[in-house]
C-alpha cells in the first residue's frame, strides 16, 4: 500500500489529480463490467423467455424473470462496489476491507448511513464514485425496464 501511495505522490502531497487519475479508470471499468453483465443477464433472460410456452403460468414467468434478474443485478452493483473498494484498499484512503467495501457501496447507493469517511485528499474520489453509481443505477434501470417490457409483451402473446 505504501508504494503505491508513494509512487502516486511523486514525492509530494498527494493531490486532487491523484482522484482523477483512480477515479475515471475506475468509473471505465466498472461501467464496461456493468454493460457486459447486463448483455450477459438479458441473453439468459432472452434465452428463458424463448422457452416459455402457453403451458407455463404468465405469472411464475413474470416472478422468476423479475426476480432472477433483480437478484443478478444486485450483485453486479454489489461486484462494482467491490472494484472500488479494492481501489480504497490500494491507495490506503481506509483502514480496513470492510471499511473498503461499506464506504464503496454506502457511496455508490447515497446511502452514507455509515460513519466513514475519506481523508480530505481523497474526497474528491469518493465523489466520483458516487456519480459513477448514478450511471450504473441509470442503466440498470432502463435495463430491467427493458426486461419487463418483453415479459408483459409474453402475456399478449398467448401465454398464461
Amino acid at each position: 500500500m505504501k508504494i503505491v501511495q508513494a509512487a502516486l505522490s511523486f514525492g509530494t502531497p498527494i493531490s486532487w489529480s491523484a482522484n482523477w487519475a483512480w477515479s475515471l479508470p475506475l468509473i471505465l471499468l466498472t461501467l464496461l463490467v456493468h454493460v457486459f453483465g447486463l448483455l450477459l443477464i438479458g441473453e439468459t433472460a432472452r434465452r428463458f423467455l424463448n422457452g416459455v410456452t402457453e403451458r407455463h403460468s404468465y405469472p411464475a414467468v413474470f416472478a422468476g424473470i423479475v426476480g432472477g434478474t433483480s437478484l443478478s443485478v444486485t450483485f453486479l452493483l454489489a461486484v462494482d462496489g467491490m472494484i472500488w473498494a479494492v481501489a480504497y484498499q490500494l491507495v490506503g484512503a481506509l483502514p480496513d476491507t470492510s471499511s473498503a467495501v461499506l464506504y464503496s457501496l454506502s457511496a455508490m447507493t447515497a446511502y452514507r448511513h455509515a460513519n466513514l469517511y475519506l481523508e480530505r485528499h481523497w474526497q474528491l474520489m469518493g465523489a466520483m464514485e458516487a456519480l459513477n453509481g448514478m450511471l450504473l443505477f441509470g442503466l440498470t434501470t432502463a435495463f430491467l425496464f427493458g426486461i419487463l417490457q418483453k415479459t408483459w409483451e409474453l402475456k399478449g402473446s398467448g401465454s398464461r
